[in-house]
């Protein structure tokens, strides 16, 4: 239980309410945040988890990598701790070198994990690489240990939480886990990876069992890296796709879906089901055409303004390797605001990742009390004790611990707390909120609500309240992860002020901690700019094909006909060495532009197809280009954003994900010079409609690159399919 800070503080302030000015000064430190926050301690931490420890600090987890460039031994699961989410030091790994799972092969690594406080334990899932009982190299399993501390020490539990899952002669992906608490006490597990998909199991109330049969929640071959999340009471499950280690061409992104049930089914915006063959997903982070590509595995937790925020790992395209090209990926650890607007997830109102930034996490509050020192700033003390670390009033009927400072305008106030009596709670004003055996209770004078609390109040639970106006909102949850056990809305009547004295209710004996207030964030309701056409400045509506066209390769089986251009799909390809597919070129405007498709792509649904497409391209070489095409991957068929370009003697190729395609999709890159490197930038969108547009990823191209525009049809031959083009249409970007 940390220092309180500003104790001191509480002796010099008047006692009138804070005004908003002042707030933001004492809850907003200054000073600008540079990605990546792991620089300190890593010059990689991919798949990081997070949580805030009853010490007060947050702690970082991040999958079995070496920290270092140059070090060349794995950490078995290193952890990083943290006062501001901003500055991070290394405390050490949560296994040694020996210390595996006593089911795991010898030489098994282990990835991604994810952190929870249940029940009064810290609880640890991850991936097992290599699981001794099966005879497969990659026969993956999740693991799960407990701990009294977030810092260990650590016990394995015997056996897999979810053992190998063989597919025939090989074995499902059983990895990424994530678990969820639901407003029922159910405890939940997602896992799962593009072989086989993501799943959920419900587990047992210790959350160390699978109880029951799991239920696929999204398709295989597009998503892993599941988190879900409980907002305004839909179910979100976000989920990286795409590929989180292609080096220079990694375009891992983290899309989303909603359900009103954790066990789906999981929607996106447009209400296309993530178990489709043609999955949807709406965009939640995306490369933006700075320095980072491959955005995603992440984490996400609110910080005590009611502000969320996600830590995810990222590739500086300018350094993708650990050590040696073609090695170990550089995943470090970014930190950016989570918004939510109409109703979606999205980093930094779609911004995507920052470089550096001036916004962080509130993570002190004018009121900011971790019980390390006296009662200093409070009074009405007489029943109560600093006791290791925290305050505890012994019981004897009800106390209320006042703090010396009032409250007013729009807060959030919380506390850990654990309930040994009657109940506990917090007091603003004349309105209340407190937790009991019977529940969560938010009363403002005759005004009362309240919700069950499973599981209890005899362990320690977050209370967090957030006041708005009139109207008070209270959660319970275990460690501000999104999924809160018990959820209470009041507007207070008039006359029944929510604002004055702050202070700690309890009847009979409780025990509280990390007491905290502080200005209440401000949410970004509106959507970052996103690319528009403009005046039409170029187009060709395939009555014939125009002379401004030229062919790499040419195919004389595709042509002009009733209005459009008909191009056979080819036995071909571009990526790779390969380069047998014929590329139909352009020479785009100069400055900023759209480039516009309409394709028709019959590649039906569920039956593999690799790797059929159709689509837009930007072309410099066939060894450097970025295709947008709807294709076949196995079974699903995607809008995949793919990069090749040429990288310490080899080509790399990777791939972003934009949207759902369906039978007729259109397609946009939209084409900006950045006016500080000179870079060219070609950002991808898709639509199933003509109408609504899904935005993703940014590839980059160089300064002296003279990158054309044109279109592509290849992939593969059989069963034969024609890939029908209605225009190009080239607008001014706007």
């Amino acid at each position: 239980m940390r220092i309180a800070a500003i104790a001191a503080l509480f002796l010099t302030l008047l006692t009138a309410p804070l005004t908003e000015s002042a707030a933001a000064d004492a809850a907003e430190p200054g000073g600008v945040v540079t990605n990546p926050v792991s620089k300190d301690f890593a010059d990689t931490f991919a798949d990081p988890a997070v949580i805030r420890g009853l010490d007060g600090y947050w702690y970082s987890y991040g999958t079995s990598d070496p920290l270092r460039e140059g070090e060349g031994e794995h950490h078995r699961l290193p952890i990083a701790r943290s006062t501001d989410l901003v500055d991070w030091t290394y405390v050490g790994d949560a296994f040694g070198a020996d210390d595996l799972p006593p089911y795991a092969a010898p030489g098994s690594l282990l990835w991604a994990p994810d952190i929870r406080y249940l029940d009064g334990r810290y609880v640890m899932y991850f991936t097992v690489t290599n699981t001794a009982t099966a005879p497969h190299q990659w026969d993956y399993s999740i693991g799960v240990a407990t701990a009294p501390t977030p810092t260990g020490p650590w016990t394995h539990q015997s056996a897999p939480l979810v053992a190998p899952r063989p597919s025939g002669s090989d074995y499902w992906n059983t990895i990424d886990p994530a678990q969820f608490t639901d407003v029922d006490g159910r405890k939940y597990l997602y896992f799962g990876g593009f072989f086989g998909g993501l799943w959920v199991t419900e587990l047992a109330p210790d959350g160390l069992k699978v109880v029951g049969e799991p239920t696929q929640v999204a398709v295989d071959n597009k998503f892993e890296g599941s988190y879900v999340v409980r907002h305004d009471g839909y179910y979100y499950l976000l989920a990286s796709s795409a590929n989180c280690c292609a080096g220079p061409t990694t375009g891992y992104s983290v899309l989303a879906g909603r359900a009103t049930s954790p066990r789906g089914p999981f929607l996106d915006r447009e209400g296309q089901p993530l178990l489709a063959s043609r999955a949807g997903g709406t965009p939640v982070l995306d490369q933006n055409g700075n320095k980072w590509i491959g955005t995603g595995h992440h984490a996400q937790f609110t910080d005590l303004s009611g502000q969320d925020w996600m830590l995810y790992h990222a590739i500086d395209r300018t350094d993708p390797f650990l050590d040696e090209p073609y090695g170990i990926n550089e995943r470090p650890m970014l930190l950016d605001r989570l918004d939510w607007i109409d109703g979606w997830p999205v980093v930094r109102a779609g911004a995507g990742p920052s470089e550096e930034s001036r916004e962080r996490p509130v993570t002190s509050g004018f009121v900011d009390e971790g019980f390390s020192g006296d009662l200093s700033g409070w009074r009405d003390a007489r029943g109560w004790a600093v006791h290791e670390g925290y305050v505890r009033h012994a019981g004897g009927g009800t106390a209320t611990l006042t703090a010396e400072r009032s409250l007013g305008g729009d807060l959030r106030v919380e506390t850990d707390l654990r309930l040994t009596g009657k109940a506990a709670g917090l007091r603003l004003g004349r309105a209340s909120v407190t937790v009991s055996e019977n529940g969560l209770t938010v009363s403002a004078g005759r005004a009362s609500r309240r919700a069950a609390l499973p599981g209890g109040a005899a362990t320690w639970r977050n209370l967090a309240v957030t006041v708005k106006g009139r109207t008070i909102t209270a959660e319970v949850g275990s460690a501000r992860l999104g999924d809160p056990q018990a959820t209470v809305t009041l507007d207070a009547p008039r006359g029944v002020p929510v604002s004055g004295a702050f202070g700690l209710v309890a009847q009979g004996a409780a025990e509280f901690d990390n007491v905290s207030a502080a200005r209440l964030f401000r949410p970004v309701t509106r959507m970052a700019p996103q690319p528009r056409p403009g005046r039409l400045i170029d187009s060709d509506e395939f009555d014939t094909l125009d002379d401004a066209w030229q062919w790499v390769r040419q195919d004389p089986a595709a042509k002009v006909s009733d209005g459009a251009l008909r191009w056979p799909v080819q036995d071909g390809d571009l990526s790779g060495t390969g380069n047998k597919a014929g590329v139909l070129l352009r020479t785009p405007p100069p400055g900023d532009y759209i480039v516009e498709t309409k394709v028709t792509l019959d590649l039906g649904e569920d039956t593999v197809r690799n790797y059929q497409q159709a689509g837009l391209v930007a072309y410099v070489s066939d060894d450097d280009f970025a295709r947008l095409s709807q294709v076949a991957i196995w079974n699903t068929r995607q809008v995949e954003y793919g990069r090749e370009l040429p990288f310490a003697g080899r080509l790399s190729y990777g791939g972003n994900i934009v949207g759902a395609p369906a039978t007729t999709t259109w397609l946009r890159l939209a084409h900006r010079v950045d006016p500080a490197t000179g870079e060219h930038e070609f950002r991808a969108g898709s639509s199933r409609d003509g109408k609504t547009w899904t935005w993703g990823g940014v590839w980059t191209f160089g300064e002296d690159a003279a990158p054309r525009i044109g279109l592509i049809a290849h992939g593969g031959s059989q069963p034969p399919v024609n890939a029908d083009f209605d225009y190009v249409r080239i607008y001014q970007g706007a």
